[in-house]
């Protein structure tokens, strides 16, 4: 007879099952290890996200760079305009052509060996100087971020515009 009432048979049933339960562990053992490589797994491609916008975004910030330097110089590649006899005024301005926008441009980038610090670097056809007074210069260029290259084997395409306006000061 056992203590609560119960027959023998039942408390040894009990008891073997207890001792069965507890040889076997608990259900959650051998979990801590799964969350742990989920966790590293999503830890690891964060870093590489991470890198690959870092990555992008210094290289347009470079090419920012490289445009900013490049409408300077396409500003300053000006000719003087006096306007004409039915304007009525004398006052000189400089006038900028879109061709001589885009050669300063070319020219900046050659003397400067912008090209050999960005993939496919070019001038965009929208270069130019549209009111005549401010030079406008739009790159575009290709980054190939790290560890992520097999995802994008033809890289990411960058823009940078400048603009630059020409001034006479006395």
């Amino acid at each position: 007879m056992t203590r609560y009432g119960g027959s023998a048979e039942e408390a040894g049933s009990t008891d073997t099952a207890g001792g069965a339960g507890a040889a076997a562990g608990h259900p959650e053992d051998g979990q801590v290890g799964v969350l742990v490589i989920g966790y590293l797994l999503v830890c690891l491609l964060v870093v590489t996200v991470v890198l690959a916008v870092s990555a992008v975004y210094i290289d347009h910030k470079k090419l920012l760079s490289v445009a900013d330097g490049a409408a300077l110089a396409a500003a300053d590649n000006y000719s003087i305009d006096v306007g004409g006899p039915g304007e009525g005024t004398t006052t000189p301005l400089p006038a900028l052509q879109d061709a001589g926008v885009e050669e300063s441009a070319a020219g900046y980038l050659a003397a400067t060996g912008a090209r050999a610090r960005f993939e496919q670097l070019s001038v965009d056809p929208s270069t130019g100087a549209e009111d005549g007074r401010t030079a406008r210069v739009v790159l575009t260029a290709v980054v190939r971020p790290p560890l992520v290259n097999f995802l994008v084997p033809a890289g990411i395409p960058i823009v940078a515009q400048a603009d630059a306006r020409a001034q006479l000061v006395r």
